[in-house]
């Protein structure tokens, strides 16, 4: 753990080392989905990116205490704290319980996380099993003079919480700003003033989700659940709190706002972002409707797509870029991102073919540093990429005799590429499922058969074979010691 490890903090609007407030224990709280749709591809992109620094924290050997929660309660239509609940109008509208929504919606998430190979938060709590939590930091903040109750819902008083504190200190906004250009909104007459926000929702006659408390039956607002469940696993204070972009206003403004006016102080150290993913420059997402869900683009059943990707053509995609970048769809892109994912697992396979000799005319010894130094600079995974190829580009010499790498120096070798590849970066050999694995014994077989054929001088089987193979796409190439083939 003596790594220089580095990250960009939203809050200070800086890269700061990062110390975990308990070595070698860290708290990292990430916002998890609202389970009312299918995952899409704008859903993937956090689950990675945070899943990079889940295991690039582990590999450092820190003990990680990593919760992503779910959301299936309490996630208006409106950020304004306006329209149906975003399960309840499902389940309304597919004529079934909101919790039969939630589930279906959390094991399609789940499928999707597994398939592109992001692990399993350490907790994963959901809002709706943490409505006493949330009753009484709602308690709490009444009490300390920063909410009021207002028709049997309970808001936050953003105007009284900024003569003490600062509201937007994360993302920039200016309360004044905020009172001159926001309009009083409609059925949003129990507020103050329109900014102010729901920590306890009174439900209305027709709302399904209700829970009793205090001040009414109802539900909690949005940004409570995250502040009530964070504290409740990681503490009044923990070490990184992250999400996508587009929770940096409201969510996260009112988390912090939330989190000082029940505890005194921000619960989260430092405060982390991913970009968006967006389409023609337009941010995918649900809500536009522009969106491409993940099973989609598995199956290549959208007009966008011109044909299917695998889930760690997607995975390899997102890594290509910077997590703090905009990253813009497009069939290009991820035909592209296909081609260095093969090219990457077929170095993979050939780097467990190497043979040692004698000594190394390669020099292997930059190989680590770089990649670590990479992560170490806020999480920079396409340097990351871009150093495993410069090995790719030395094991693929070695291979074609070009260069010689000694017994030690290839256990190293393989050592540092297993960790990038595999542990950091996260891929898998997705090429070696149980059909491609079905397929490569039966070329190996036909390859067997044309050697016997050459060792026998029948020149005209072992040349039919080689051309029958290369008719279907199979690129045979003979070398010194046996023979190579790949899929063309």
């Amino acid at each position: 753990m003596d790594s220089k490890f580095s990250i960009y903090n939203t809050l200070t609007r800086s890269k700061e080392q990062f110390v975990p407030l308990k070595a070698p224990f860290v708290g990292l709280y990430v916002c998890g989905p609202t389970v009312y749709g299918d995952p899409h591809l704008g859903h993937a992109r956090p689950s990675i990116t945070f899943d990079l620094l889940f295991r690039y924290l582990r590999s450092l050997g820190y003990k990680v205490r990593y919760v992503r929660n779910i959301t299936d309660v309490g996630h208006l239509e409106s950020d304004a704290d306006e329209g149906e609940d975003k399960i309840s109008k499902k389940a309304r509208l597919e004529q079934l319980e909101p919790m039969e929504v939630a589930q279906y919606y959390t094991d399609r998430y789940h499928d999707a996380m597994r398939a592109l190979n992001v692990l399993s938060p350490s907790i994963e709590p959901h809002a709706s099993g943490h409505i006493i939590e949330q009753i009484e930091m709602t308690r709490e903040i009444l009490k300390n003079g920063f909410a009021y109750e207002s028709n049997g819902s309970v808001y936050f008083d953003v105007e009284a919480y900024n003569q003490k504190h600062h509201y937007g200190k994360l993302s920039g906004r200016v309360l004044d700003d905020m009172l001159s250009n926001t309009r009083a909104l409609d059925g949003q007459g129990d507020k103050r003033n329109p900014f102010d926000f729901a920590l306890w929702k009174k439900a209305s006659p027709e709302h399904i989700m209700r829970w009793p408390s205090p001040w009414s039956e109802g539900f909690p607002g949005w940004h409570m659940e995250c502040s009530a469940m964070s504290t409740r696993y990681l503490g009044e204070t923990f070490d990184i709190h992250g999400g996508g972009m587009d929770l940096m206003f409201p969510h996260h403004e009112c988390e912090i706002a939330q989190s000082t006016a029940a505890c005194g102080h921000d619960a989260a150290r430092y405060w982390m972002h991913n970009n968006m993913v967006t389409i023609n420059g337009q941010k995918m997402g649900k809500s536009l409707g522009n969106f491409i869900t993940l099973e989609q683009l598995t199956t290549g059943n959208h007009p966008l797509l011109q044909q299917a990707y695998t889930p760690m053509t997607i995975r390899f995609f997102i890594l290509q870029a910077h997590y703090r970048s905009t990253l813009d769809f497009s069939n290009e892109a991820l035909q592209a991102a296909e081609k260095g994912y093969e090219r990457l697992m077929k170095a993979m396979k050939t780097l467990s073919k190497l043979k040692p000799s004698p000594s190394s005319s390669v020099d292997i010894s930059d190989i680590e540093p770089r990649c670590q130094a990479a992560m170490d600079d806020d999480l920079n995974s396409p340097i990351v990429i871009s150093v495993l190829f410069d090995a790719v580009r030395l094991i693929n010499q070695i291979y074609d005799g070009q260069q010689t790498i000694s017994a030690t120096d290839l256990d190293e070798l393989r050592r540092v590429m297993h960790l990038y590849v595999f542990d950091i970066l996260g891929l898998r050999d997705d090429l070696a499922g149980d059909n491609n694995r079905l397929l490569g014994q039966l070329i190996d077989t036909v390859l067997d058969i044309r050697m016997q054929a050459k060792n026998a001088r029948d020149w005209a089987t072992s040349d039919r074979i080689r051309d029958s193979l290369t008719s279907l796409g199979v690129k045979v190439k003979d070398r010194k010691d046996g023979t190579d083939w790949e899929l063309e």
